[in-house]
């Protein structure tokens, strides 16, 4: 019995040198569409063309060639069973034992700027994957191959039946987690493309948020263990499109979170900017026109909690602040990029991950994605960016320039702080920290006792703080430790007390009607 293999790709990688081996090496036959059945030929490869197979022309510009009981029949029809051979026999359908095919392109099409609709839906699939589902629905006697990094097991695996027999049913799988990613794509970009059609009605729970939630995301890396060594871990998705690793020991799941976390924080600011972080919370952030200066002034803020920490930076690392980072041990420096007497200085110590980070991370097209008891939680990111303009001054005395300028800094700082968050700062610059505590006030305490450890004088700092105060208590505690302004959200239903404590201490307060939570 001749044995057919049913080849039609996008991505034509691969494909002539794995078609040449299913003929010379293993007797198939081989039927093609369009594109494919071209680049076969052209390698000098026999190919019937599907509509020759089927006796039915390609149609409706391409959007019709596979869809034919002779394709479907020969791939779903059970072998062991008497009926179907029959069946078979009876309309000419012959079995159709391998499958080759990888979708239209639909991702890679929207993800395109100022892609037209129109576009995007004949970019839209539907012959492929129905190919793909009848083979890996019949993988008991059908190979299906999906992805091109699998030819060579296939052909390794064609002599060994059992070991055949086992591949099918990984690939059928493969298949699956394929087709279901391609449609969950779809699904949202048609939500997203609905919701911004003018008169449309307000899809919030379709456009980002559908009724069924689902992901799928290639996996990029196995990790040794997770958060912690007893735990199983392994990395999704496109992680290392956005970061290149220079040199170092393999990122960890600690150090993937951290890395994203100071992603996110120096994404914040336009000027030279470094920040110091450890277990995703900073322990100290500066601007200013060179990025010596904000390391000086950035680890001055907390000379002890950087041990082991993360290091960022939104500009070239050069020898000079490659220098200073040496003083200390820490697990990763990030940047744009590296001068070469940079890397060679870093070079020397072989654990250090470099990392290089490839451009803006689109965190607008992110969601945070959290694990609950029965289900997962799905937020937007907050992407929530204070303007002074839309700042309320709450009190009888406005900030001064110099106030504004530390009131807008410590606000970008803050939203990346676990809650309760409480944040010293002066202009460009943080004196003060404090992270994570069960009482505000308590943070606060934290971050006056670290910048007393550091030797740094708040005496006209100002303070920002990730949501309101609930008592007065906290906004004294403040002024007492020299803050001579204030940054939260307001909307307290004692607002007014602590409007008054301001009031009393001189101090100046805005409000920015909205609160900076991170759990």
């Amino acid at each position: 019995m001749e044995k057919l293999a049913l080849l039609s790709v996008s991505d034509k990688t691969g494909l002539a040198d794995f078609a040449a081996s299913l003929v010379k090496d293993h007797g198939f036959k081989l039927l093609s569409t369009g594109g494919t059945a071209k680049l076969l030929r052209d390698k000098g490869l026999p190919v019937t063309d599907v509509s020759e197979y089927t006796g039915f022309p390609e149609m409706m510009e391409g959007r019709v060639k596979t869809l034919h009981p002779k394709v479907h029949g020969g791939l779903l029809c059970r072998r062991d069973k008497e009926e179907h051979m029959a069946q078979a026999a009876e309309h000419g359908i012959s079995m159709i034992d391998l499958v080759v095919v990888n979708l239209y392109p639909f991702e890679a099409t929207v993800a395109k700027k100022d892609v037209k609709f129109e576009e995007a839906i004949e970019n839209i699939d539907i012959g492929g994957p129905s190919m793909l589902r009848s083979a890996a629905k019949n993988h008991e006697s059908v190979t299906v191959v999906c992805d091109p990094s699998d030819y060579s097991r296939v052909l390794a695996a064609m002599n060994d039946a059992a070991a055949l027999k086992a591949l099918r049913k990984e690939l059928a799988l493969k298949v699956f987690t394929r087709t279901s990613a391609y449609d969950g794509a779809i699904s949202a970009y048609l939500a997203k493309h609905l919701a911004e059609e003018k008169g449309a009605p307000n899809l919030d729970e379709i456009a980002g948020f559908p009724k069924t939630f689902s992901v799928s995301y290639p996996m990029a890396q196995s990790l040794r263990y997770g958060e912690n060594p007893h735990q199983k871990a392994a990395l999704y998705g496109s992680f290392h499109d956005a970061f290149e690793q220079l040199q170092g020991k393999e990122l960890s799941f600690n150090n993937i979170i951290d890395i994203s976390s100071a992603a996110f924080l120096v994404g914040e600011f336009q000027k030279p900017t470094l920040a110091i972080l450890k277990h995703t919370n900073p322990c100290g952030v500066a601007s200013a026109d060179d990025l010596c200066t904000c390391w000086d002034q950035a680890f001055e803020t907390d000379k002890q909690a950087p041990f082991g920490g993360i290091i960022v930076a939104n500009r070239t690392v050069d020898a000079d602040l490659a220098e200073r980072i040496k003083q200390i041990f820490c697990e990763i420096v990030i940047a744009p990029d590296f001068t070469p007497a940079a890397k060679e200085m870093f070079a020397k110590r072989k654990n250090l991950r470099l990392m290089i980070a490839k451009g803006h991370l689109d965190a607008s097209a992110m969601q945070d994605i959290r694990s609950v008891v029965g289900g997962v939680l799905v937020q937007d990111r907050d992407l929530k960016v204070v303007k002074r303009e839309e700042c309320k001054v709450a009190t009888k005395r406005a900030p001064t320039e110099d106030e504004w300028r530390a009131l807008m800094f410590a606000w970008k700082v803050v939203k990346h702080v676990k809650s309760n968050a409480i944040v010293y700062a002066a202009p460009e610059r943080t004196l003060g920290i404090g992270a994570g505590q069960m009482s505000r006030v308590d943070s606060s305490r934290i971050a006056v006792w670290k910048a007393g450890e550091a030797g740094l004088s708040l005496k006209g700092s100002v303070i920002a703080s990730d949501a309101f105060f609930p008592f007065a208590d906290g906004l004294v505690a403040a002024a007492q430790a020299g803050a001579t302004a204030c940054i939260q959200p307001g909307g307290s239903v004692r607002d007014d007390e602590v409007i008054k404590a301001a009031d009393d201490a001189g101090m100046a307060m805005v409000f920015t009607g909205y609160r900076h939570f991170r759990h």
